[in-house]
């Protein structure tokens, strides 16, 4: 047989030689390359004939095109040409074999990432089989994770993201459809080109919403193409890129099962002790625990991001747009829907602080103690509220509040859950009660339920710190009291306190690491650091203490430093109070991420010192203790609430658990009576090849003492002669002799 024969019936053969020697074999490759093109030229026209032939050509061109790069430079194109115009009419096994062999070109680096990922964005909405779409998912994200590894590839990353912000804009001109009745019917996903266009651009936001769960973006460019998906005229593309802003939890069903595989390096160890030692299992083990760690180190640097609200460009028209379209096409969306754009736009409002009023005048008409999911818009109307909203526009919220649900004619936990709503809201906004609706509602602390007077409660002990003088006088408080009385008032609705001149809580982390290095040594980690930066001083006794300020006579009073705007410093007479101590730490030392929670860790020993050993203020120091411990994981505003959402559980409050009913009990009932037996008992029958009861000798054991003394066997022994017992006593000795 010759060799031309042999070598073009034989691909694999073939391909081998290539490899081995290209430039001996290249008659041959272009041999098959000639032949290749006149395949494709037919394929075009019917690609049903000769399909099989024309993957094994395109598989081997693909595994050999390194080895002649100017002969094979139009064969990507070829590939992506056929995927893209003639996607509909291939099979699904060319489908497959033409994308596996544009990514191998990928990773042979015939092909750059921006021209793979060119060919594959187009196929994700177009493709139906869940194989191949799972394929090529997995294949875009793992190309951009790994151009992004070492340093960020911005160029890589600006083609991508402009792709994908055409994804989604391509399909901004159509009309809202919305997802309520019959209009979730109306959708078909091929016959329009809405649908089409709606599942583009889900996989922009599924794409995008992925590499910034990864880490790979964390800047304002992949915010920006989910925000744009928010105003998509398809609902599911809405709801997507809503859920991206609110943090649910339904992306983590998108994850990969590999990226989610824990290493468990103990087991590993254990392994390695019990199994036979050998150098390759060293090895390998070695293997394990390195990945392990790179990605562990992986996980803590990505876990520093900013969180994507706070990335927003202009919050405000982001926020103005989504309640127009939130009330423009109030009847084409369902309650679920609603819902989540309401979340939305309260959770931009509260972590901007913006005004959009109308939204409070369109939720109050949900507002009603029948409606769905109503501690869900609740928990909206609240997180929409921030010390700078008008109290004009939540008054008629909180008396409507009032109305639908704090009043005699309700269940208790509606009352609780009202009083729990219009206490959230006070909290962020307290001018926006009335005084004579505020009497009305403390008065609910006399109620005999207990999630009732808790909540009652705490909107008492609210306004005793925020505005005591709405309350009635027996009603204020010691505390409250006595700081009207010394002529404390609230501070009017548009006036912040007074600006901070310290970290809270420093003056507490420089006594601990003047104890911990000593009374005499300085508070720096270096001291050798801060050479060449001193002012050079006398050797007098009054520069002989460092850090320490030069006591100046002023007629036996005390100076201090007025906080007043302006240049000039004025010194004024202090009165009979000295002012608080102010820690130099932070002029003196960068503050890392470990003195921030070892600083935390000391106001939360103080503040639990402090419920300890308080008297009359004790609630006061709870309240500060349990902010503090509630802030351990969140960030902490300076007036010192949490800026931290709330949840349906702070609405809901407190309340006792609700009697099962009748299908409730007989569904706990069933779920016991999984994997047991009808009827009897299981003794004597866990251990046996063949289920049996116990023997009459195992029954025997636990016979009852006086049962025994009454049987024949006993009697007879006692009536045993003496012959009878020699012969019982040799017959024990011979059977204890043949057992051994």
């Amino acid at each position: 047989m010759g060799r031309g024969v042999l070598l073009t019936s034989n691909l694999p053969q073939l391909q081998n030689l290539i490899k081995r020697d290209p430039i001996a074999y290249k008659e041959e490759f272009l041999q098959q390359w000639n032949h290749y093109n006149s395949i494709r030229q037919i394929f075009k026209i019917n690609p049903d004939e000769q399909a099989q032939h024309f993957r094994e050509l395109v598989t081997f061109i693909s595994q050999v095109a390194t080895c002649y790069p100017s002969e094979t430079a139009t064969f990507p194109s070829h590939i992506a040409e056929l995927l893209l115009e003639n996607y509909g009419t291939l099979s699904p096994e060319t489908r497959k074999t033409l994308v596996q062999n544009l990514v191998m070109l990928r990773n042979k680096a015939v092909i750059t990432s921006i021209e793979l990922l060119k060919c594959l964005f187009p196929l994700l909405p177009r493709t139906t089989s869940p194989t191949l779409r799972s394929f090529i998912r997995k294949t875009i994200l793992s190309d951009i994770q790994t151009a992004n590894s070492h340093t960020k590839n911005h160029k890589l990353n600006r083609a991508v993201q402009t792709m994908l912000f055409n994804m989604v804009e391509r399909g901004m001109d159509g009309e809202v459809v919305g997802d309520k009745g019959k209009l979730r019917e109306s959708r078909l996903p091929a016959a329009d080109g809405h649908a089409h266009n709606g599942e583009e651009a889900m996989w922009a936001i599924i794409l995008t919403r992925e590499l910034w769960r990864k880490g790979v973006w964390v800047d304002s460019k992949p915010v920006s193409i989910i925000a744009l998906g928010c105003f998509h005229p398809i609902t599911k593309v809405q709801s997507a890129s809503s859920h991206f802003f609110l943090g649910s939890g339904d992306e983590k069903l998108d994850e990969d099962n590999e990226d989610e595989d824990v290493v468990d390096v103990r087991m590993l160890h254990h392994r390695r002790e019990i199994n036979k030692k050998t150098r390759s299992g060293d090895k390998k083990l070695q293997k394990k625990l390195n990945a392990a760690k790179k990605k562990q180190f992986k996980t803590a640097d990505h876990a520093v991001n900013f969180p994507a609200l706070q990335l927003l460009n202009d919050p405000q028209t982001f926020a103005e747009k989504l309640y127009d379209l939130l009330n423009r096409y109030d009847k084409r969306f369902s309650h679920d829907h609603k819902i989540l754009l309401m979340q939305l736009i309260s959770r931009v409002m509260g972590s901007h602080k913006l005004c959009v009023l109308g939204f409070y005048t369109y939720i109050i008409k949900y507002l009603a103690h029948r409606q769905l999911r109503i501690p869900a818009i609740l928990v909206a109307l609240a997180q929409s509220i921030h010390d700078l909203t008008p109290p004009d526009a939540l008054t008629p919220v909180i008396r409507k509040m009032a109305q639908e649900f704090v009043h005699p004619g309700v269940a208790s936990e509606v009352i609780a859950a009202g009083l729990n709503t219009i206490r959230e809201i006070c909290r962020r906004q307290p001018w926006a009660m009335e005084e004579d609706l505020l009497g009305d509602l403390v008065e609910y602390r006399k109620s005999r339920d207990k999630s009732v007077m808790s909540a009652a409660r705490g909107l008492l002990q609210l306004y005793r710190e925020v505005n005591p003088s709405m309350l009635k006088r027996r009603e204020r408080g010691k505390d409250a009291s006595m700081g009207l009385a010394g002529g404390r008032q609230p501070l009017p609705f548009g006036h912040s306190s007074a600006a901070a001149v310290d970290i809270d809580g420093l003056i507490l982390l420089e006594d601990h690491l003047r104890q911990l290095r000593g009374n005499d040594e300085t508070l720096d980690d270096n001291p050798s650091s801060w050479g060449g930066w001193d002012v050079e001083s006398d050797d007098s006794e009054s520069s002989s203490e460092s850090d320490t300020w030069i006591d100046v006579d002023d007629d036996e009073n005390e100076l201090y430093i007025s906080e007043s705007d302006g240049d000039d410093v004025k010194a004024t007479a202090a009165g009979p109070e000295s002012p608080v101590p102010m820690s130099t730490l932070a002029t003196t030392k960068i503050l890392t991420p470990a003195d921030f929670a070892l600083l935390h860790d000391l106001r939360l020993q103080q503040a639990r010192e402090a419920v300890e050993s308080a008297g009359g203020s004790k609630s006061k120091a709870k309240r500060k203790l349990a902010i503090l411990e509630a802030s351990k994981n969140s960030l902490v505003s300076q007036d010192g609430l949490t800026d931290s959402f709330i949840s349906e559980n702070d609405i809901l409050g407190p309340h006792k658990k609700a009697k099962s009913d009748y299908a409730e009990r007989m569904a706990s009932i069933q779920k016991g009576r999984e994997g047991r037996d009808k009827f009897g008992s299981h003794k004597g029958k866990q251990k046996k090849e063949v289920p049996s009861s116990s023997t009459n000798r195992e029954k025997a054991r636990h016979k009852p003492i006086m049962m025994i003394l009454s049987s024949g066997a006993v009697r007879g022994k006692k009536k045993a002669s003496l012959r009878e017992k020699q012969q019982r006593l040799r017959a024990h000795i011979e059977k204890a002799k043949k057992s051994h």
